[in-house]
């Protein structure tokens, strides 16, 4: 199978790393200049993996995406809406996409499936692949399992049988409303976690975790999706690759945040509280740990005040 990859990141070259082990025919698309992209080329390798010489690199996305049977999405998710403008040029007709990104359009809380959707119409059918899993392990051959979803069934089938691996088991999502809004909100509880772990306060953990869980489901049932899959591996199945470990982005952005170091690498996290608040106000659903991780790191709340205040003075039924 012909695959072309869209983004160059870590994430993105370990799918091309993957999917070429299991067998396709993989591109792999980084932007001109990009300097990603220009280490990969004189190297074949970043700081996780070396890639593969049958992998083909390169920056022409008119020739990435013509020679593709299925297009893997793994770019920022605030720069999703460009790129569908962008390639609406090019022949897309009946390649389907697949979205491997976890986020919501900033301004407007727009799962990304929509965003491409409200480009591409019926022109070609599009896919989500989430759930827990760190570069790191998956190169050192630390299995796990994962999450595709679709509003089409056959082509759900067809993902699960063609990217299904020595690494990867995947289970048939049936939710895309909660695949997407459970995988998105983890980054947000991911920062949550980590701002836990800035104040030395990781031993409420487990109530981050436990009501978390259930603000997100709230949401998504209140979304029209089903209530049931932010417990699954796109939400509370991704907790522990988020909440816990030392590979987390968000985790690593929201401890060093409270000790005001600068993070560098991309945590969608920060732009997903902004959603999540556009989507409570919408939905009239409140997001009382969302809420709490916004305050602290897009407004300037005090973490401890917040902190106090989310978990040791509210009194109430727990269900």
């Amino acid at each position: 199978m012909n695959i072309s990859v869209i983004g160059c990141g870590r994430w993105g070259c370990f799918l091309a790393w993957y999917l070429d082990r299991i067998g396709h025919k993989v591109t792999l698309y980084g932007r001109k200049n990009s300097k990603r992209l220009e280490n990969l080329i004189n190297t074949r390798k970043n700081k996780y993996m070396t890639i593969g010489e049958s992998i083909h690199l390169t920056s022409d996305l008119e020739s990435c995406i013509q020679s593709a049977e299925y297009l893997l999405i793994s770019i920022s998710a605030q720069n999703l809406r460009q790129f569908s403008q962008d390639i609406m040029q090019y022949d897309i007709d009946n390649k389907p996409f697949v979205l491997c990104m976890k986020g919501l359009e900033e301004t407007t809380g727009m799962r990304l499936s929509n965003i491409v959707k409200e480009y591409i119409g019926d022109r070609a059918k599009i896919a989500v692949w989430v759930g827990p899993g760190h570069v790191e392990d998956f190169v050192n051959s630390i299995s796990n399992c994962m999450v595709i979803d679709s509003e089409h069934e056959d082509l759900k089938k067809k993902l699960v049988d063609a990217f299904s691996g020595d690494l990867i088991r995947f289970y048939y999502g049936t939710d895309i409303i909660g695949t997407e809004i459970g995988a998105a909100s983890k980054n947000v509880i991911g920062i949550g976690a980590g701002i836990l772990d800035g104040l030395n306060h990781a031993s409420l953990k487990g109530a981050l975790i436990s009501r978390g869980t259930r603000e997100i489901s709230r949401l998504i049932k209140a979304m029209g999706g089903n209530e049931l899959s932010a417990y699954g591996l796109a939400h509370l199945g991704d907790y522990s690759a988020t909440v816990f470990s030392k590979y987390s982005h968000n985790r690593k952005y929201g401890e060093m945040f409270i000790r005001h170091d600068a993070y560098s690498d991309l945590a969608e996290g920060v732009s997903t509280s902004r959603a999540m608040m556009v989507l409570s106000k919408r939905y009239d659903v409140e997001l009382p740990i969302c809420h709490a991780v916004d305050q602290i790191i897009n407004h300037g709340q005090d973490a401890k005040e917040m902190i106090s205040n989310l978990f040791l003075r509210s009194i109430k039924n727990e269900f």
